[in-house]
């Protein structure tokens, strides 16, 4: 049987096109998405604010002012950048573009900031390291902290890796869906 005669006996049997986009399930999908998105971000943020401003006033205890302060100010930032990024979810439609539309503002927004809490492993590590250096502490321990923060940038790198494709699978999505709209324009 030829592909259009087997389409005809589609269209017939089902009464829809054989090239349909279910569009209940692709509105799902989305919202999935968005909200996985959401989800992660939320979590992350709220993680890294109270972390970054618990260890920065505790850290502030012990006498370590640059590191404190560097703590504390990152903190501000993850702070910041979350009331900007709460601020902002009402810019967006409650459309299904609309809301591919925010998954990719979230998807975008998990990049930066994963990018951002990745390079801050630098500066905190040597912090670190230099104040531990500057107490005389065995040439071991400066190593293994090396080695430890190393490895958490190196670490850090996957998860922000993971994010980027993520976007990208949710911009793919967004181009697949203004392409098709399109096509259906122009066919009728």
């Amino acid at each position: 049987m030829e592909f259009e005669e087997m389409k005809k006996v589609w269209d017939t049997q089902n009464n829809e096109p054989l090239y349909v986009i279910n569009e209940a399930a692709l509105r799902n999908s989305i919202a999935t998405k968005r909200d996985k998105g959401i989800h992660i971000t939320n979590v992350t943020e709220l993680l890294s604010i109270v972390v970054n401003l618990g260890a920065g006033v505790l850290i502030l205890a012990t006498g370590m002012f640059l590191l404190a302060t560097w703590m504390i100010i990152i903190g501000v930032v993850c702070l910041a950048g979350r009331v900007r990024r709460k601020m902002g979810e009402q810019q967006f439609d409650r459309t299904m573009l609309g809301d591919l539309d925010y998954a990719v503002s979230i998807a975008d927004y998990q990049v930066r900031f994963s990018g951002l809490m990745r390079w801050n492993i630098i500066p905190v590590g040597f912090l670190i390291v230099w104040s531990m250096w500057d107490k005389q502490n065995s040439i071991e321990l400066m190593i293994g902290l090396i080695s430890f923060f190393a490895l958490t940038f190196y670490a850090s790198g996957w998860e922000h890796n993971y994010y980027r494709s993520r976007r990208r699978n949710i911009e793919d999505l967004r181009k697949m869906l203004l392409k098709n709209d399109r096509e259906e324009v122009n066919v009728r």
